[in-house]
């Protein structure tokens, strides 16, 4: 009992939280983890990243192998931009700090971070390398805490993920596709969207939190590593492929509110660095996974 590995993931509770903690179990992991809510997840400790204390006896308690640190503000949308730097960055920070109380032991810590760093403007195929150019808040508070973790990289094993957009079931309808989804679910007259002329690149939650789980058996320590698909579809293919499964055709109707001046009309990640540490992977198409999210009842 005393071989198995513990793995610490702070925002458990999380759309992300919980494929992961799935994934970890299944590769036989004793999962822990934290939230700012209540939960009844096991082995759950109800922890504010804000809390130093309570992080660092989280920490002592559980005394992790690896950490995954997912919890985050992540809806752009979010109404205080306050609160995007005190949790994103000054919870971050007070997370690194718990852990060096336990180096010990520690074999990695990833921390998530974002591909909005990379902004609204650059065209293209975005590789880690490309100069970040982050359009809000949310953005600015990711790519800050990439720069403060740097500090933390002579004394903890950490390395860091950008991932793409990525969706499945139990996303909430704050994000593009759950809200997409969720029309055609309840098979609503119409929708209120942006510019549909934009190509996204979309992965799968289940894919996601099994990459997460290959880098930490990897360890890419000091790396910054992109978690995308590395292909792209526009709004109007997610429209057209969830009308096709669901048998339902929706009234489109363009928001002017939800329009972005400026929008690059492409933005996709650049899949090579990901490959060359965890080799080849297969990613469900756009059309399955839209396909599993239509299927689940609300």
């Amino acid at each position: 009992m005393t071989n198995i590995k513990r793995a610490l993931i702070t925002g458990l509770n999380g759309f992300t939280g919980q494929y992961l903690a799935s994934e970890l179990s299944d590769a036989g992991y004793a999962v822990y983890g934290t939230g700012a809510g209540t939960s009844n997840l096991p082995r759950y400790f109800q922890v504010d990243l804000l809390d130093k204390q309570g992080l660092a006896n989280v920490v002592r308690e559980v005394q992790p192998s690896v950490v995954v640190h997912l919890a985050a503000i992540a809806f752009i949308g979010h109404g205080t931009a306050d609160d995007f730097y005190q949790v994103n960055l000054i919870g971050t920070r007070n997370l690194l700090e718990a852990l060096t109380l336990h180096e010990k032991g520690l074999d990695a810590v990833l921390l998530a971070s974002s591909a909005n760093i990379y902004g609204n403007s650059t065209e293209g195929i975005l590789a880690e390398n490309t100069l970040p150019n982050p359009a809000n808040d949310y953005a600015v508070s990711k790519l800050a805490m990439e720069y403060m973790a740097k500090l933390w990289m002579d004394k903890l094993p950490i390395f860091i993920v950008r991932p793409f957009n990525y969706t499945g079931v139990g996303q909430t309808e704050n994000f593009l596709l759950p809200k997409i989804v969720a029309h055609f679910r309840r098979r609503a007259p119409h929708i209120e969207l942006g510019n549909l002329d934009v190509w996204r690149d979309f992965s799968d939650v289940r894919v996601v939190a099994q990459l997460y789980r290959q880098l930490l058996e990897v360890k890419p320590l000091g790396l910054t590593v992109n978690i995308c698909s590395g292909k792209t579809h526009s709004l109007r293919d997610v429209l057209a492929m969830a009308e096709t499964i669901s048998g339902h055709k929706m009234e489109v109707r363009i928001n002017s509110a939800f329009v972005r001046a400026n929008e690059v009309k492409t933005l996709c990640g650049d899949t090579a660095r990901l490959r060359s540490l965890v080799g080849e992977w297969d990613m469900p198409s756009l059309e399955e996974t839209l396909r599993w999210m239509l299927s689940v009842k609300a």
